[in-house]
């Protein structure tokens, strides 16, 4: 019997969620809250009907460029996206010259 601790465990750390079964005006909430569930380095692939522009807008200026976005699919059948989840290091570093940290010499 798999208790519900380790039911939801994936070996490759990519974690599925299919936003066409949560009615609409509950969707943002449940993909923030599963955004916040993820550790670093893993990933939730999500799913839905269409381009969730909007959406994408909110998770950059609520993640501050922690959660990295891979359009897997973008078809008319379906629309399939790669959350990731970064390190801070990893975010800094993506930013560019002078940034958090970076190392370079800015030229």
């Amino acid at each position: 019997m798999t208790s519900c601790a380790t039911s939801h465990l994936s070996l490759d750390g990519v974690y599925g969620f299919d936003a066409r079964g949560v009615a609409k005006r509950f969707r943002h909430a449940a993909i923030f809250g599963a955004l916040d569930s993820l550790d670093e380095g893993e990933t939730m692939r999500f799913v839905n009907d269409h381009d969730p522009l909007p959406l994408l807008a909110q998770i950059k200026q609520r993640y501050q460029g922690k959660v990295k976005v891979s359009y897997q699919q973008r078809t008319h059948e379906a629309v399939v996206i790669d959350f990731a989840i970064q390190s801070i290091q990893a975010t800094a570093t993506n930013e560019g010259c002078g940034t958090n940290g970076c190392a370079c010499s800015g030229q």
